[in-house]
């Protein structure tokens, strides 16, 4: 009865043990498969079929790139001004903008710069004038259009002219005289004497080299009250009036016929609308700042310089060169 009893008892506290385990291993089971089966929280699942957004491609954009200090001057949008809908409407607004660039507005000063010659000071040194700056517009224009297709940097088309002489040839540029020319004045005129003495002095020791440009204009400046000049008479519409630097077209004509005996050509030249007294008719040349100049190119293949010697009374225009250059500025 008592191993009976025993045998009973162990049976059942195994049974015990064996439930236990089986508790355990089920709670483990699961956990497994909660875990296997729990949905992933920060997962972002495209649905099925759904085309993926591209990114939209960037504007085409042009740069326009100053040569001198690599800056951007102008950016252009091509699409947003009509290229590939309306290229001839495009190009029109390329052409008036390269206009306003190279040749300034009235508040902006254009690319474009005249050329102001050297000139020999009293000591025989040179004051470097400035060189002549062209801005191609038509060349920026097509620059632009043709990078208009896939974007990109164009830099502004500047060609700079340097005037023609070598700095070494300066010292023998007074040599020989190749050609002059003399006008007379009443002295007693202080204004009128007084302003051609000033516009001589400043056409003084300039010099022409080969293919260079004279602008009377450029060289003496505005000839006013600030300047110097003083009040004289001058031609007006066919009229003799007082105006401030009145006599300065008597220096731009003795010039005018002193180079005329060389082989120059001339890019501007006007007559007064009345005769004048101190060259015959038709060999005058009348200026004025601003408006009418006289302009002429040395095309003769040599350098030479301009030389005014101002006498009471007379003004003289002598044209110098070196003797080696002599044959090859007369006019041929």
């Amino acid at each position: 009865m008592k191993k009976s009893s025993w045998l009973i008892a162990v049976l059942v506290s195994c049974s015990f043990l064996g439930l236990a385990g089986c508790t355990e291993k089920s709670v483990k089971e699961k956990a497994v498969e909660e875990k296997v089966t729990e949905p992933k929280q920060n997962s972002v699942q495209t649905p099925q079929g759904e085309p993926q957004k591209e990114e939209e491609p960037k504007p085409i954009t042009v740069n326009v790139i100053d040569p001198n200090t690599k800056s951007i001057i102008k950016t252009f949008l091509p699409a947003d001004m009509g290229f590939g809908t309306n290229n001839e409407a495009y190009k029109k607004e390329l052409e008036k903008w390269a206009k306003e660039l190279a040749r300034g507005t009235e508040t902006t000063p254009g690319y474009d710069q005249r050329m102001v010659l050297d000139k020999i000071d009293s000591n025989g040194q040179i004051i470097k004038g400035k060189p002549r700056i062209i801005l191609e517009e038509s060349e920026l224009v097509e620059r632009v259009l043709t990078a208009s297709a896939a974007g990109g940097d164009v830099e502004l088309p500047l060609y700079v002219t340097e005037s023609g002489y070598k700095p070494e040839d300066v010292k023998q540029l007074g040599e020989v005289v190749v050609a002059t020319y003399t006008t007379r004045f009443n002295s007693g005129v202080v204004g009128r004497s007084k302003n051609i003495k000033l516009s001589a002095e400043a056409i003084h020791n300039v010099i022409v080299g080969s293919g260079d440009i004279f602008s009377f204009n450029t060289t003496v400046g505005p000839s006013d009250a600030e300047h110097g000049y003083q009040k004289a008479k001058e031609i007006v519409n066919k009229q003799l009036v007082d105006g401030i630097g009145g006599g300065i077209c008597q220096t731009s004509s003795t010039l005018y016929n002193s180079v005329d005996q060389l082989g120059v050509s001339y890019i501007e030249k006007h007559h007064h609308s009345l005769s004048v007294g101190y060259v015959p008719a038709g060999r005058d040349a009348t200026v004025s700042y601003g408006g009418p100049d006289f302009k002429f190119q040395n095309t003769t293949g040599a350098p030479f310089i301009i030389q005014s010697i101002y006498k009471k009374g007379a003004l003289t225009i002598e044209v110098r060169t070196s003797a080696a250059f002599q044959a090859l500025i007369a006019k041929q």
